[in-house]
């Protein structure tokens, strides 16, 4: 039996095992904090009483461990998605990789604005913009392909405000809520906006979370034999978008049980929560706050990323958990820890 750890290395945050007794595990299990990000307060309290009601067998409110599914939305949630949706600067990095080949982008939007740097003619390209410029520099290739250019840039890129590996800017308090639900018997699933197949490649490593167990936005695949070898290509057309109510749905389609918690942060995640919520039995929602602009950024109602409007009044109305960044957490990032 082990207990687990996270630790941060240059690229990525991996996670090792110590070595114990079930002697000293069990001493431990009563003096150890779960959650030793978490300043003492409401947000910490509602997220123990949940765990500790759902689990106590004697209880009214006890759920076996089949049914105890949290699911989390990634962006904003568990790592940072300022300033831009971290995918959204990967599928810049790559229209500035594959311009030589493609030299109408020069004059062409939305790939003239990446070529330009011009963030403000980017934003008004609006949802169309973005999707092309995903359309282009995400298809036409494998999945393993796409896999390993996703985890090339993953492994050096570097956040353009902090100067961090993109898997540094995960927040530590998340990754100890994680590890604590899952010690407490409950499968976890992220159910992000992002694309499905981008996610999983870092999923794992950094969230201990395995590749069946993300869900998320996909492009449609097809299979092809390539000199004498079976392959699945990425094609360039939208084949589900998992943001807002598109995530329940998502749920469902991969999972097959309603979640008895979830986790989100932004007005993106509100169905998810909300569907959630509607369920039999007891129910734990939780929307992360972005309070803190002097270790991350402070945004909420109108921000263009990540905006947090409908459900924070809603979270408010219905009694979920809110986590004020600044207030209910010690560290934000991993490399805070001293």
């Amino acid at each position: 039996m082990s207990v687990s750890r996270n630790t941060v290395k240059a690229g990525g945050i991996h996670r090792f095992a110590l070595p114990g007794t079930l002697l000293l595990l069990a001493g431990c299990a009563t003096m150890r904090d779960p959650l030793p990000s978490w300043n003492d307060g409401p947000a910490k309290q509602s997220i123990v009483k949940f765990v500790d009601e759902v689990t106590d067998k004697s209880g009214p409110d006890y759920v076996p461990p089949e049914e105890r599914i949290a699911t989390f939305d990634n962006d904003g949630t568990l790592w940072s998605e300022q300033p831009a949706y971290f995918q959204l600067l990967f599928a810049m990095d790559r229209v500035k990789q594959l311009a030589p080949q493609h030299p109408e982008w020069r004059t062409t939007q939305p790939f003239k604005a990446v070529l330009d740097g011009d963030m403000h003619a980017l934003a008004e390209s609006g949802e169309k913009g973005l999707l092309e410029l995903v359309m282009a520099t995400h298809a036409g290739i494998t999945t393993d392909e796409f896999a390993d250019v996703v985890r090339d840039w993953i492994t050096t890129s570097r956040h353009p405000s902090t100067h961090r590996p993109y898997t540094e800017m995960v927040f530590q308090p998340m990754l100890e809520l994680l590890d604590y639900l899952r010690a407490n018997g409950f499968k976890t699933f992220i159910v992000s906006g992002g694309g499905i197949e981008f996610m999983r490649v870092f999923a794992e490593e950094v969230y201990g979370i395995p590749p069946e167990q993300v869900i998320g936005s996909s492009i449609k695949t097809e299979f092809e034999m390539r000199d004498g070898k079976p392959v699945l290509v990425r094609l360039p057309e939208i084949d589900f978008i998992d943001d807002k109510a598109g995530k329940p749905v998502g749920i469902n389609q991969h999972i097959g049980r309603r979640p008895i918690a979830a986790f989100g942060n932004s007005d993106g995640d509100l169905q998810m929560l909300q569907w959630t919520a509607a369920g039999e039995g007891p129910r734990f929602c939780l929307y992360v706050h972005h309070t803190d602009a002097k270790r991350e950024w402070a945004y909420d109602r109108e921000s263009h990323i990540g905006k947090l409007d409908k459900g924070l009044d809603e979270a408010h109305n219905r009694g979920w958990t809110v986590v004020d960044m600044k207030r209910d957490w010690k560290v934000v990032y991993p490399f805070q820890i001293q």
